[in-house]
This record gives C-alpha cells, sequence and structure tokens, in this order.
C-alpha cells in the first residue's frame, strides 16, 4: 500500500467530521444486506448483491413491469446511529448511466423511506446528499410531513424503478455522513 493511500485513509478515520456506515472491500461482511425486489407485490423484478473481486459491491439485475411490478431494493440495516454532527451522507459510487433512490429509515419499522434521486454516468462518482433534502414517500407516493429532520438512522437503501424495464449495475465502495 502506498504511502499517500495510508496517509488518506488516515486522514478519512481521524477526522471527526465523517462516520462511515459501509466501506466495502474484500474482507466486508455483507450478510446484513439484502435484496428485496417487486416480487412482493407480485411483480418479476430480479436483484441480487455480491463482491467484486476488487472489493466493490454489486447490486445488479433486472426490472420487469409485468404484473404490476418494476423496482428492485437493496437494503441495510444497523443499530440506531446519531446524526447529530452530520448534515449528509456521501455515496462513492459507479453506475451504469441510469437514475437510481438513495432511501434513509430513520426508524426500521417505519413504512415510509426519506428519498433522494441520484443519476450515474457510467464512471466512479461522489454523490453527495443532504439529509435535509431527502423527501418522504411511501409506495412511490409523497408524503406531506416535512423532509428528513430526525437525529437517528437505522436503515439505508437503494432502489431502481424507473417505470420501464431495464437491467442494472451500481457498484458501491463507500458510504458515509459528513
Amino acid at each position: 500500500m502506498s504511502r499517500i493511500c495510508v496517509i488518506t485513509i488516515l486522514i478519512f478515520f481521524m477526522s471527526d467530521v465523517n462516520q462511515l456506515i459501509f466501506d466495502f472491500n474484500i474482507n466486508s461482511d455483507i450478510s446484513d444486506w439484502s435484496v428485496v425486489d417487486d416480487g412482493v407485490m407480485g411483480g418479476r423484478s430480479s436483484g441480487n448483491f455480491n463482491m467484486s473481486p476488487e472489493g466493490f459491491g454489486v447490486f445488479q439485475g433486472s426490472v420487469s413491469l409485468e404484473n404490476n411490478g418494476g423496482f428492485s431494493s437493496l437494503r441495510y440495516g444497523f443499530p440506531k446511529m446519531k446524526l447529530k454532527d452530520f448534515s449528509e451522507v456521501v455515496l462513492i459510487v459507479k453506475g451504469d448511466g441510469k437514475k437510481f433512490q438513495f432511501r434513509i429509515k430513520d426508524q426500521r419499522s417505519n413504512y415510509h423511506s426519506y428519498i433522494a434521486v441520484f443519476e450515474t454516468n457510467g464512471a466512479w462518482q461522489t454523490i453527495r446528499i443532504k439529509l435535509s433534502e431527502m423527501y418522504p414517500a411511501f409506495r412511490g407516493r409523497t408524503l406531506t410531513i416535512g423532509n428528513f429532520s430526525s437525529k437517528n438512522m437505522e436503515e439505508i437503501a437503494f432502489l431502481i424503478g424507473n417505470k420501464k424495464e431495464e437491467n442494472f449495475k451500481l457498484e458501491i465502495d463507500k458510504i458515509y455522513l459528513h
């Protein structure tokens, strides 16, 4: 490992302005990540999640509109994380040029999620999402309960559901709070 890489890693972890949510690498345990497709409602979409040989999380599959389907999601639940000192989520991802949603829940038991849409471009990107701009929605409908303002978070998710049949691929390197 190069000296610059070691210094960069040390700065990231010693900084008190970042809180790591998940760092994918060849030693990552992804057993707490789960794919939920529209099959829960009778749809035919099919997503899967695994680790690439390079150590990135890979969420890929196909979205089908058959049987009123149209989405695939990848979810990660964790013990309550405090958000007091953070204003945004940072995603380091490489997508296939499609739009994805990033979702959070302040309580895993909530039916609704708070959503931000981001577009990928085929290259590695750093996506910055302001927590206060994430809007509430349930089953595709925006709710009138106000944007995200909680001091806690218990679940994150990625979702693709662009109202068309398509194959998709999203590689994930790192997710953290800033």
